[in-house]
């Protein structure tokens, strides 16, 4: 068993007696978001046992886990099972049930696709932190069919018949759950509608002192994520290459890239994929983030938050329970606004109304700590306190 060195752990085990613990996690192929709430659960649980459907982590990314490996599936074994493990979703139900977890106490599914379909027994207790239900099996399916080009033919009626198993699947398998946290309010939401399950909201932790408070802005806008359609890029560079006055900077890549390079005005400058310590450097000296995704949480805008720097984002998802806007029920000062449709006028306005208000790096910085990973690790306690008595 794999477990995590003394010299590495941020802090001391939950459980340094008692049950044993197993983590199932979708598929490790990069550090992301949701990897950063498995590092979290890695580290409460340092002798936790590490499941995931395929495990490809970088050497780089593994030391971000503590050098944990995971304990894989068939699915691992598959032809170009690295650069197409998605191709693989229709066999992804029947490869997480073959994890043997009847050796353990408690089981803690870090899921936003399958992997809270671990087979567990009456005598176990099951956990799920949901990132989110599978989106492109329920609500987000005619999109996901869009932008596969699956949208008519025998491709798209094979892709509505898996959907459509996947469904039933994911909704079945919420019966083995014997408790559900989100990671947002609007995720307990979805797994209200999707499940008929309430879930106790705990925020995914964010390492506030990596992203020090920075109080000199320059005269820049800044956008960073994956470069694929539903982060809504476009948009963003749409509604700057209509403000010719006003500069904007994009950090990442994706498949949306040759896009935005050709539709991009000289103001947009598109530097691609960059290393953590880039990305933290212009979030700090960054005028303002902007976002416009209609994210389950969103991260990024809490670490620019916490780097001082006020958010532009789409008043959907995530977002609401992030930014403090004016009028907020947080009680905080403002550190950003909204915008409510995602169309380039929409956005441009507030861009415009952006350069008329006032937000101090201060409020900003208070608004992100919030999320801190402390209060992560005292929410995750509550809520295993709640379904499993002899936990202490």
């Amino acid at each position: 068993m794999d477990s995590v060195s003394p010299l590495v752990r941020p802090h001391s085990s939950l459980l340094d007696a008692g049950p044993r613990v197993a983590i199932v996690h979708e598929w490790l192929v990069n550090y992301a978001g949701s990897e950063r709430v498995l590092r979290e659960l890695l580290a409460m649980f340092p002798d936790s046992d590490l499941f995931a459907l395929v495990d490809f982590l970088s050497d780089e990314d593994r030391e971000k886990l503590y050098l944990k490996h995971a304990r894989t599936s068939f699915l691992q074994r598959m032809p170009r099972a690295k650069a197409k493990f998605r191709a693989y979703l229709p066999l992804m139900p029947l490869a997480i049930e073959q994890f043997d977890v009847s050796d353990y106490d408690l089981i803690i599914s870090s899921s936003h696709a399958v992997a809270k379909g671990v087979l567990t027994g009456p005598d176990q207790i099951h956990i799920c932190y949901c990132h989110t239900p599978i989106r492109y099996a329920w609500d987000q399916q005619h999109q996901y069919l869009r932008q596969t080009g699956r949208v008519r033919g025998l491709k798209s009626a094979a892709a509505r018949v898996v959907l459509h198993y996947i469904r039933q699947w994911d909704v079945r398998t919420a019966n083995g759950v014997d408790k559900f946290i989100a990671n947002s309010a609007y995720i307990a939401r979805r797994i209200k509608k999707t499940y008929g399950r309430t879930a106790q909201v705990v925020y995914p932790p964010v390492d506030i002192p990596a992203f020090p408070l920075h109080r000199q802005k320059e005269n820049f806008y800044l956008t960073a994520s994956r470069l694929v359609p539903y982060k809504r890029v476009d948009l963003i560079v749409g509604a700057f290459s209509s403000l010719p006055d006003k500069q904007l900077i994009v950090i990442g890549d994706g498949p949306e890239m040759p896009n935005l390079r050709r539709d991009a005005g000289p103001n947009v400058t598109l530097l691609g994929y960059q290393p953590d310590h880039v990305l933290r450097d212009h979030l700090q000296r960054a005028r303002a983030f902007v976002y416009a995704a209609e994210e389950d949480f969103g991260i990024l805008m809490v670490e620019a938050l916490s780097c001082g720097t006020p958010i532009i984002a789409y008043g959907k998802g995530g977002a609401r329970e992030i930014v403090a806007a004016e009028g907020n029920e947080f009680g905080l000062e403002p550190a950003g606004l909204f915008f409510e449709s995602r169309d380039v006028d929409d956005l441009r306005d507030a861009i415009l109304r952006f350069e008329t208000a006032s937000f101090t790096p201060e409020a900003c910085h208070a608004c992100a700590e919030r999320f801190d990973a402390n209060h992560f690790r005292e929410g995750i306690r509550s809520a295993i306190s709640d379904i499993y008595p002899s936990f202490s």
